[in-house]
Parts: C-alpha cells; sequence; structure tokens
C-alpha cells in the first residue's frame, strides 16, 4: 500500500494556495447536505483541495439512474447509503478525514451540525429540509453555498445578513415551520425559482421546454446532465473555499449562470428589466405547465 502524507497529497495546490491557506484547509469544517449530484461534485473538490473535516448528511442510497452524474455513484455503491458510500470513498483519497455521517435523523441535530462548522453547502433538492438549513444558518452566523435548479451551471451565496431565498424569492413559506410545508407552497416555490431561472438566464435555449414543463408542473422527475450538475457542484464548492479561506466572494444571494455555449457569465436583470419581464415570463412557464 503506498504511504499517504497530507503534505505529499496536498504539495501540487501550493502556488494556488499558500502553506497556511493550506493548513487552514485542513483545518476547516464543511457541512454538505445533500451528497448526490452538486453535493457530491462539491465534497470531491473539497476533499481533493485538502479540506478534512467533513459532515455529510443524506437520507437516500445511491440509484441505477444516479449513474448518469453522481460521482461517487457507480455500479458498486448502488443500493448503498449515498452519505457512507461517499464518505468510504473520500477516505480513499484522503485516509486522515474527518468525516461524519448522517441520514434522515441530521434534521434533529442540525444545530450542532451548523454551529460546528465553518460553511454549509446545500445539496438537498427538498423545499423543506432546505428552509431548515437556511433558517438554522441565518441563526448561527453561517453563510449557506447554493445552485439553481437550472439547465445551466449556477451558483449563489448568502451570508447571514443577506436575504434567504424564501424572502428574494418571495416563497408562501415564510412563518410556516419547515416540516408543515404544504404540496401547493411547495409548487408555488418550484414556480417562483423557475420563474427567476427563465428571466435571468438563457436557459430556455437549452432544454426540452415541454419537459421542463412537466418538471415544473411535478409530473415528472427533474432532468439532471452531468456537464450542468458536475460544474455545479464545483462552483459550489470554489465557492465554500473563498469563505473558508477569507477570500472575496465570485457571487451575492442572487447568483450567476454560466453559460457553456456561449462563454459567457448571466448576471441578474436590472430591477426595471424584471419588472417588465416577469409577468411574461411567468405566463409563458404557465403555458408551459399546461401543455
Amino acid at each position: 500500500m503506498t504511504d499517504f502524507t497530507y503534505d505529499e497529497f496536498t504539495t501540487r495546490n501550493l502556488g494556488f494556495v499558500s502553506e497556511a491557506e493550506q493548513k487552514t484547509l485542513r483545518d476547516a469544517c464543511v457541512f454538505v447536505c445533500g451528497t448526490g449530484g452538486m453535493g457530491g461534485s462539491a465534497i470531491m473538490t473539497l476533499i481533493r483541495a485538502g479540506v478534512e473535516r467533513l459532515i455529510l448528511a443524506d437520507l437516500d442510497a445511491f440509484e441505477v439512474s444516479n449513474l448518469n452524474r453522481q460521482l461517487f455513484a457507480t455500479l458498486d455503491t448502488v443500493g448503498q447509503d449515498k452519505a457512507q458510500a461517499t464518505r468510504d470513498q473520500c477516505l480513499r483519497i484522503n485516509p486522515q478525514a474527518q468525516i461524519e455521517v448522517l441520514g434522515a435523523d441530521w434534521c434533529e441535530d442540525v444545530d450542532r451540525l451548523v454551529s460546528s462548522c465553518d460553511v454549509v453547502i446545500n445539496g438537498t433538492d427538498d423545499l423543506g429540509a432546505s428552509l431548515l438549513l437556511y433558517r438554522t444558518a441565518k441563526k448561527h452566523n453561517r453563510a449557506v453555498i447554493d445552485a439553481y435548479a437550472s439547465p445551466l451551471p449556477s451558483v449563489y451565496v448568502t451570508i447571514p445578513d443577506s436575504p434567504m431565498p424564501e424572502e428574494w424569492l418571495c416563497f408562501p413559506t415564510i412563518g410556516t415551520e419547515w416540516n408543515a410545508i404544504t404540496s401547493q407552497m411547495r409548487s408555488d416555490a418550484v414556480m417562483a425559482e423557475a420563474t427567476h431561472v427563465m428571466l435571468h438566464s438563457s436557459s430556455r435555449h437549452y432544454i426540452d421546454l415541454d419537459l421542463a414543463g412537466e418538471m415544473v408542473a411535478g409530473t415528472r422527475s427533474r432532468m439532471s446532465f452531468a456537464p450542468m450538475v458536475v460544474m455545479a457542484g464545483t462552483l459550489m464548492a470554489g465557492e465554500a473555499l473563498n469563505i473558508i479561506l477569507k477570500r472575496s466572494r465570485g457571487t451575492d444571494h442572487r447568483g450567476w449562470f454560466l453559460n457553456t455555449h456561449r462563454g459567457k457569465i448571466e448576471r441578474p436583470k436590472n430591477k426595471l428589466i424584471t419588472m417588465v419581464m416577469k409577468p411574461l415570463v411567468r405566463r409563458a412557464l404557465s403555458k408551459m405547465i399546461n401543455r
């Protein structure tokens, strides 16, 4: 067996980070809730960057349909608990890593998990779980890294003094307990996020709109594609590293989209354009859903 040392493992990081910064990464702790697509890509980036303390939470097992984009999903791990299988593979990269694994019970211990980490990465696509993460992170003065459900890779960073997504995207969940969300609230939140994605990015040009309408309507599962998922997760990890190293952030709570088809970053439009276009976008989405 090859002898492992942390210094040799991270030696090629130097130049991108200093020796002192590498030690900071080694000592840092990141809580990743959802270890599948974007979460798994973020975890892979973090563990290879030398982050040695991770908290991983997921309540699902890997399935064959995950193989198309989830980095820790292999034929060997299909059927295995996602968080545990991810931990096992991370230890094959850095056997010295300290990795805590949780299942559905993470919600019961969320205050400890969030307060003990330096930054939170939201890799879950469940509205209630996301609300719990954001609200707890604000209470404990922690930033949350996230990405949109978008055909284009995206990333956004919510620091404690920024509005949470449910606030600035106008979800109908404010004042409702995270575990008391109704199906109508979930549908309205999906519509609000889809409206933002379509309004502030050119995503509509790179996806089958009929299938997208079915997804927004909740009649089919979310579409996912490796290039989008892996790039988004890597961008999320990059922002987590910026926060750990106290470097300038590349985005704010509104985020941006990476258009790899045209080689450009698409940022939120100004308020006047948004005010004029938003009703048109919502009307177009409604037609997509009702086709």
